[in-house]
């Protein structure tokens, strides 16, 4: 409004002579430089603008830097203890059972609940059950599964781990403890572990806690808690040496033809049943579908269209094949596939191996007898998940209730923030609502759009619903010269430390050195 303003003072000076006219000519002179420079921002901004929405040019997606590990910002993986962390006692509370459900990664989230209840509670753990008889079939156990021996060592500072519980004798006889059994509340409070349960540990010696899955809440207002479960998930729990074996055979096989991409294609019948998205599928397999919803599903009212507007969907793989297609990826790409039997049959894996033509599973990579018995069970399982979490990069399709690509997506950020590609289904819905309906023009660059705002594996914050167990930062991390006092990483020796407490508790106790004299006299 100013400029308009003293254009028409300017005229009206002109009129009484020349040198006044000469100002007003360097006036608007001024006034058409500053409206170009403003013309050509504007303009420069809309291009900007319109190159993210539908222009050619590249985006600022380099796949191939994908393949290389996100910025850790200084960060580095810790778990150890921050501050004074005691021994567990010789004396405890009692036992603890539990009993583990659903798949390998809820089972393993509840294992690591378990040990930070028992440690709540000063209680002597019993080794976790796995029921895996209901879910898989498969009765392997947490012996089958996992290291036994490695895992009671590993966290011989934190719990009295045993692998039953001792007979004890009573008036001459032998009698066994049977644990009192409770149901917990699913993301019960540590108060409820501190009252409830342990007063029922104390009455009887002994509790039996199941079902045990999300029993315990995830956000404790308690870092040392929070690394305790870190220790557990990412140091305690190794699997067994063949699954090791087998596992980084697969890898060295993938990897003798350079990087490989590991997917979670959770295109599965249970999962698909669960969105309650089954429009895309014909009669026959939308009345499976139905069945088995209506058998292991709460009744609800869930809408196709509804349902896949706000993400909540699984990708198909066609859609897969076409954001990894619209980042740079290109048929040369090694993926191997991490999945269960997938719904709808071969018709709706056409698209995606067109696009990608090197496909793999643990199968194909390795066809030994071991592998090939137990595809579908936890060994197979077990195995996917190791090679999930070595691979160059990993993309989970459904992130959604999905145990096993949450708990990867954690385990990988906390292996060194290897690079993860996750998939905003809400935002990407529209667009390929859009291109489903012959909008294809910009569909590439929308895509890259949407993409360009994951963190690829770098450390970010946690924020609601992301679970504890898909990013542990920044309790599981720590920083070597930090800004805040309070991420500095422990001393290098602190397990030596801790070690030499254990050890100082164990000589110091009368019964064990009475033990030991015995021992010693004995052998004398």
């Amino acid at each position: 409004m100013r400029r308009s303003g003293l254009h028409r003072q300017h005229g009206k000076q002109g009129a009484g002579g020349g040198g006044v006219g000469a100002k007003g000519i360097y006036a608007k002179l001024t006034i058409a430089v500053v409206v170009l420079l403003i013309c050509t921002l504007s303009l420069l901004f809309s291009a900007t603008i319109g190159g993210n929405r539908g222009s050619l040019e590249p985006s600022e997606i380099n796949a191939e830097e994908l393949w290389e590990s996100a910025k850790s910002s200084g960060w580095r993986p810790s778990s150890a203890p921050r501050s004074d962390w005691p021994s567990p006692p010789r004396e405890t509370n009692g036992y603890l059972r539990v009993r583990c459900n659903g798949g390998l990664n809820q089972q393993r989230s509840a294992i690591c609940n378990a040990v930070l209840a028992a440690r709540i509670m000063n209680a002597t753990l019993v080794l976790p059950e796995l029921d895996a008889n209901s879910f898989w079939h498969d009765e392997s156990g947490f012996k089958g599964i996992y290291d036994v021996e490695h895992f009671i060592q590993t966290l011989k500072y934190d719990v009295q781990i045993v692998e039953s519980i001792p007979e004890i004798q009573k008036n001459g006889k032998t009698k066994k403890i049977k644990g009192y059994q409770l149901r917990p509340p699913r993301d019960a409070p540590i108060e409820w572990y501190t009252t409830v349960a342990l007063k029922k540990m104390q009455e009887h010696g002994a509790i039996y806690l199941t079902p045990f899955s999300h029993r315990l809440a995830e956000e404790i207002d308690n870092p040392e808690y929070q690394r305790l479960r870190c220790r557990v998930n990412y140091h305690a729990l190794r699997f067994k040496p063949n699954i090791m074996q087998l596992s980084e055979s697969i890898v060295d096989k993938l990897r003798a033809q350079g990087h490989f991409m590991s997917i979670h294609l959770r295109f599965e019948m249970d999962m698909l049943a669960f969105a309650g998205c089954i429009d895309i599928f014909n009669p026959e397999e939308q009345s499976i579908l139905k069945k088995y919803r209506k058998e292991n599903f709460a009744e609800k009212r869930l809408v196709y269209k509804e349902r896949r507007a706000i993400g909540k969907c699984p990708l198909t793989p066609k859609e897969v094949g076409l954001i990894l297609h619209a980042m740079g990826f290109d048929n040369s790409t090694r993926i191997y596939l991490a999945a269960g039997e997938l719904f709808g049959g071969e018709r709706f894996m056409k698209h995606f191996r067109d696009l990608f033509p090197r496909l793999e599973n643990h199968s194909s990579v390795d066809s030994s007898e071991e592998l090939v018995t137990n595809t579908q069970g936890l060994l197979g399982s077990a195995v996917d998940y190791m090679v999930c979490l070595l691979s160059d990069i990993f993309m989970p399709t459904y992130d959604g209730p999905s145990n096993y690509a949450n708990n990867l997506l954690g385990h990988r950020l906390y292996y060194g923030f290897r690079t993860t590609i996750r998939p905003d289904r809400k935002a990407l819905a529209p667009i390929f609502i859009d291109r489903e309906n012959g909008r294809t023009e910009g569909f590439k660059e929308a895509v890259r759009r949407v993409m360009l705002k994951t963190n690829f594996g770098g450390p970010h914050k946690r924020v609601s619903p992301e679970s504890f167990y898909t990013n542990s930062w920044p309790e599981c991390f720590c920083q070597v010269s930090p800004k805040n006092p309070a991420d500095k990483c422990p001393p290098d020796n602190v397990l030596e430390v801790l070690d030499s407490r254990l050890e100082n508790k164990v000589t110091s106790d009368p019964e064990t050195l009475a033990e030991k004299n015995s021992t010693s006299r004995t052998e004398g």
